[in-house]
């Protein structure tokens, strides 16, 4: 085999990962290019979701991809067969958000798991992200009956893609480093520490958990026989009490990954780092961030901005995050991020509103008057010697957030946060 399988830990449709995708529809060489619509099939929205996966790779990416259709299992067969024929031709076929068990049962038992594995052999690339991440390993995680519905932890066959073509005995868990729950556990695809462990005890001996973090993708080069990391975080490796973690920027062997799935000791150590290849290496440049995390960045620069009585420069920083947010549309798994970052939006509107009308000028200006009335008799009250009357006077300036403080050079005063001068 000669191909890559490559797995998504989430944000597969995020800016982010757009120099990745173009990088490995390059190398996948000349050929159709699919996606399947199956994970998110049984959505009312699937619709919206194909034509937004579309959108992403067609302006983004700049690949357009044909739609292998494959909702139900049933499809009248006409539509299941002019799937199967542009899978079949297909070198590069991608996969995405949805349910793993949904998946799973619409794939069962069809030509979709060999048409995958075939696309490998030509020399192709599988991409898997979150759901369809999930059914990878032999064994494969209800996420939704387990997390929503609140089912009993255990595992469900999966289609053992890792293992049909590496030899890997894997269970496949994205969003390995989830944080939506805040203070609630949602590590580990929404199982949180305690049910991984079930679930690890359920394994088969010689089944090792394989995790990928979020905006993480582990690209599998059967060519090349290792497995490189890119993204924000890394790839974590359980087995029994052994837990290895292979960053980002790192690789490792397919040889010693394998092993470690299993149970064997591999010194990760003692692996060599093996620099991924050139032209990958320059498909990510910077690490990828979350759009929560562009929307509070730029927050802070807005503030900045009219801090320092920039107009011009927090108006920038609404429109580019008006864009940032456009871009990220097609990011079908962000969860409340892009409704984080329209409430920032919002939030960054409103204030530079208020500015226009109020101004932007110091507010030291605007209170001077006031304060040189309030601090008058604060000496006076301290020049006769009522420290009650000079501290409540301090006190609550400090409690309408205006902070006075004696220096040698007398007293100087500014509203909590703002730099005296």
């Amino acid at each position: 085999m000669s191909g890559r399988i490559v797995i998504m830990g989430s944000g597969e449709t995020a800016p982010t990962m757009v120099k990745l995708h173009r990088t490995l529809i390059a190398e996948s060489g000349d050929g159709a290019r699919a996606m399947l619509d199956t994970p998110f099939g049984f959505q009312a929205n699937a619709d919206d979701l194909t034509a937004k996966v579309q959108e992403y790779f067609a302006d983004a990416v700049g690949a357009p991809l044909e739609v292998a259709r494959w909702r139900r299992r049933d499809e009248p067969s006409t539509i299941r067969e002019r799937s199967l024929e542009l899978l079949h031709r297909a070198r590069f076929v991608f996969a995405g958000p949805g349910s793993p068990t949904y998946a799973l049962h619409q794939w069962e038992g069809t030509g979709v798991p060999d048409a995958m594995v075939e696309t490998i052999q030509r020399g192709g690339t599988v991409v898997l992200g979150s759901a369809a991440a999930v059914t990878a390993g032999a064994w494969s995680v209800p996420v939704y009956e387990i997390y929503k519905v609140g089912e009993e932890p255990r595992w469900v066959p999966g289609l053992d893609l890792l293992g049909s073509i590496l030899g890997m005995p894997a269970a496949v868990i994205p969003h390995f480093d989830n944080r939506e729950g805040g203070r609630h556990d949602t590590r580990f695809c929404y199982l949180g520490e305690q049910r991984l462990n079930l679930m690890e005890d359920l394994l088969p001996s010689g089944v090792g958990v394989l995790g990928v973090d979020e905006h993480t993708a582990v690209v599998m080069d059967t060519a090349a026989g290792r497995a490189d990391v890119h993204g924000a975080g890394g790839m974590t490796i359980r087995a029994g009490a052994r837990v290895d973690v292979v960053p980002a920027g790192e690789s490792i062997s397919l040889d010693d990954l394998s092993a470690l799935l299993a149970g064997a000791s591999v010194g990760l150590g003692d692996v060599p780092s093996i620099p991924p290849t050139a032209v990958i290496e320059a498909a990510v440049d910077e690490a990828p961030v979350s759009l929560k995390a562009i929307a509070d960045e730029t927050s802070r620069r807005f503030n900045e901005c009219l801090d320092k009585g920039d107009a011009d420069g927090a108006l920038e920083c609404i429109l580019e995050l008006d864009d940032t947010i456009h871009d990220w549309a097609a990011d079908t798994l962000q969860g409340d991020d892009q409704k984080v970052a329209r409430r920032t939006l919002r939030a960054m509107l409103v204030r530079l509103a208020g500015a226009a009308v109020e101004g932007l000028k110091d507010p030291r200006d605007t209170l001077d008057p006031v304060m040189q009335v309030v601090l008058d008799a604060r000496a006076r009250a301290r020049a006769a010697k009522d420290f009650a009357t000079s501290d409540a006077l301090r006190d609550g300036l400090l409690a309408a957030g205006i902070e006075v403080r004696d220096t040698p050079d007398g007293v100087v005063w500014a509203p909590t946060g703002v730099e005296r001068t």
